[in-house]
């Protein structure tokens, strides 16, 4: 499985989300954490609260669609993985985000543009990690699809 540099595409991409972010910022005054929002869905403190919650993940999870329409066909993807690793990978990584209080879109994309201490103690270690681990793939001569952090 190989990956290939689609830099306008990732521009465009990564625009969108600091756009969004930006304008969640403006205009309720929160963070854009993906995490977050989902725990407060289901915790939510008032009917207001849950309302921006359910249509900021409304469209999350319209995007598929709306490219559906768009390009006719959705895009193939190859997960590498049998579906057992997804599910402990993604329990794994749910503890770390429940632990860690949040997650790289709320720390990392909105950290770094508020300053935050947090992102600032955090998120270079995750860098590091990804580095380490890309580095031992690499020396052990097993297949690396790509390493960007």
């Amino acid at each position: 499985m190989a990956t290939h540099f689609t830099p306008f595409a990732s521009l465009f991409g990564g625009t969108l989300i600091g756009l969004a972010a930006v304008l969640m910022m403006l205009f309720l005054g929160r963070i854009m954490g993906a995490t977050g929002i989902l725990t407060g869905f289901f915790a939510p403190v008032s009917l207001k609260d849950w309302g921006w919650r359910a249509a900021t993940l409304a469209g999350m999870a319209s995007g598929p669609a709306l490219y559906l329409m768009i390009a006719g066909q959705m895009p193939a993807i190859e997960v590498p993985i049998s579906t057992s690793m997804l599910l402990v990978g993604g329990f794994i990584v749910g503890m770390g985000v429940t632990y860690g209080s949040g997650c790289t879109s709320g720390h990392g994309v909105c950290g770094m543009a508020r300053l935050s201490p947090r992102f600032y103690r955090g998120d270079p270690d995750v860098h590091y990690q990804h580095g380490g681990h890309c580095l031992c793939h690499s020396s052990h001569g097993w297949r690396v699809i790509r390493c960007v952090s």
